[in-house]
């Protein structure tokens, strides 16, 4: 009986100091939040298409700033271009970190990659030699030679093909995937039975990176997680993904072995000095701060080549879908094409810098189809106030760069395609501007921007000047505009469509 009475009593007093330390502990103004339940937080109010989720949340819950819980991680979801410009330049600083995602360890060489690093010495310097070798201007326009070659293999491809359907999806994809493969590793693999492999490995490498992973959401159910296969599926990519990789750089150090230099084995790179090259030398000069080790040379090149081609191969998809339905606008932005060019048959980056209102297109588009709407996610190094509110250390930040592009108070008819807004507006996809960040902002933001939109104007101005357009049922209203998950946002039904060859 003593020791029952003894029992209650601690508990009793147990309870007393708790909430005598919540009484005394100053009150944290939370960001607003939808209602959530046990376990699964508001997961169940979130569907694969994730920034139409957020953003339907965001309107009836929160705001510029929302906090949700998906499972048991605290998820600030950031809907504004002022929240945005606190959370990626304000206090950039705090928010330079990735969350720790153990799928991400597996599939993205154990965090080396430069998108996903930890913020630190090792993070500064690999992004150095990305900028510095693979994505300055200087090494963009090196690859113009590069460029140039498979976009003109691109439009002999569509001239066999001309009064027939072709599938642009597929197009854009090749062109991107050869284009970053002979820059990255000297070679393509779109061609034959490998090529065919190469593309499904790399379908499924980003189909898992934009899948749901309970493990890291409810460490509790990571058991569906293996019963699903997925945790099979995570193991079995990341293995294939790194034996590719692992064989490209045993396949260079062999060569040089054998006296055969640099440069790819592909079709006219032969000698020329490509990413690979490049990272074996920096790791045989030893000259950074940090080890340049094999695993950080494979996360680089994995890097380069995830960067540079599913996320461009999306904005070229989405940017023609949008003329197609649009038939003015498609013969406006050809008749641009056409008059810069004058009857030339090449086209040149004077050419390009000549056409703004292309580049009003692309922009046009971005703002509708950021590539990745919800940007790669950050979290709060230490507890922070943004806008008022209360942001705990570890709360993961979402910046949902698709509501940002659509808010109606900065856009007006945010829903419609208007290429024309932008002719005499200076807001820009360069992340100064957070009306329009699809490519992100502050330490954290893509640095390969002028690598992607060199590529996307060139085969834009390509195809428009060489051919007229037109959807195989010739009804726009019809042309499905259905999004498909993933970690980049593709179009749901590969876009198809009719070329005839315009001749000046």
């Amino acid at each position: 009986m003593a020791l029952l009475l003894y029992a209650t009593s601690l508990i009793i007093l147990l309870i007393f100091l708790i909430k005598l330390y919540n009484f005394t502990q100053p009150k944290k103004n939370l960001p607003p939040s939808p209602p959530k339940l046990p376990v699964i937080g508001n997961l169940h109010q979130i569907s694969p298409l994730l920034h139409h989720s957020l953003h339907s949340l965001s309107q009836r819950h929160g705001g510029p700033l929302m906090l949700i819980h998906l499972g048991s991680v605290p998820t600030l979801v950031v809907s504004s271009a002022e929240a945005a410009s606190e959370i990626m330049k304000t206090q950039d600083l705090l928010f330079a970190n990735r969350p720790e995602v153990k799928m991400w360890r597996k599939l993205l060489c154990d965090l080396k990659e430069v998108s996903v690093a930890p913020y630190g010495e090792y993070w500064r310097q690999v992004k150095s030699i990305m900028v510095l070798h693979f994505l300055s201007n200087k090494r963009v326009e090196a690859s113009g030679e590069v460029r140039d070659e498979e976009i003109e293999f691109a439009v002999r491809k569509i001239e066999k093909s001309c009064n027939q359907v072709v599938d642009l999806s597929d197009l854009f994809v090749t062109i991107t995937n050869d284009v970053v493969c002979r820059l990255t590793f000297g070679r393509k693999y779109s061609e034959g039975e490998s090529g065919r492999k190469f593309k499904n490995m790399l379908r499924e490498f980003f189909e898992l990176l934009g899948g749901l992973n309970l493990e890291d959401l409810i460490p509790v159910l990571a058991w569906v997680d293996r019963l699903r296969g997925f945790n099979a599926r995570v193991e079995r990519v990341a293995r294939e993904v790194d034996e590719f990789l692992e064989g490209v750089v045993e396949e260079r150090l062999k060569k040089r072995s054998e006296g055969g230099g640099g440069g790819g084995s592909g079709e006219g790179d032969s000698g020329r000095e490509d990413f690979v090259d490049i990272l074996l030398k920096i790791q045989k000069d030893d000259s950074l701060g940090v080890a340049l080790d094999r695993l950080a040379i494979k996360a680089l090149l994995l890097d380069a080549y995830t960067a540079g081609t599913d996320t461009t191969a999306t904005v070229l998809e989405w940017t023609f879908t949008e003329l197609l339905k649009h038939p003015k606008i498609l013969k406006k932005v050809q008749e641009e094409v056409r008059m810069v060019l004058k009857g030339k048959s090449e086209i040149n980056q004077d050419d390009i810098s000549n056409m703004k209102y292309l580049k009003s297109v692309f922009k046009e588009s971005l703002r509708l189809h950021p590539p990745i709407p919800t940007l790669i996610p950050r979290v709060a190094s230490q507890d922070v106030k943004i806008m008022g509110y209360d942001v705990m250390k570890g709360t993961r930040v979402v910046v949902n760069a698709w509501a940002i592009a659509r808010d109606p108070k900065v856009w007006d008819a945010p829903n419609e395609f208007r290429p024309e807004r932008f002719l005499d507006c200076s807001v820009d996809y360069k992340g100064l501007d957070f009306d329009l960040i699809p490519f992100g902002a502050g330490r954290r933001g893509c640095p390969g921007i002028g690598f992607a939109m060199a590529t996307n104007e060139n085969v834009l101005a390509n195809l428009l000047h060489k051919f007229d357009w037109e959807l195989p049922n010739g009804k726009e209203e019809d042309l499905d505009m259905n999004e498909r998950p993933g970690l980049t946002i593709r179009k749901k039904i590969p876009l198809l469509a009719v070329p005839t060859h315009f001749s000046s």
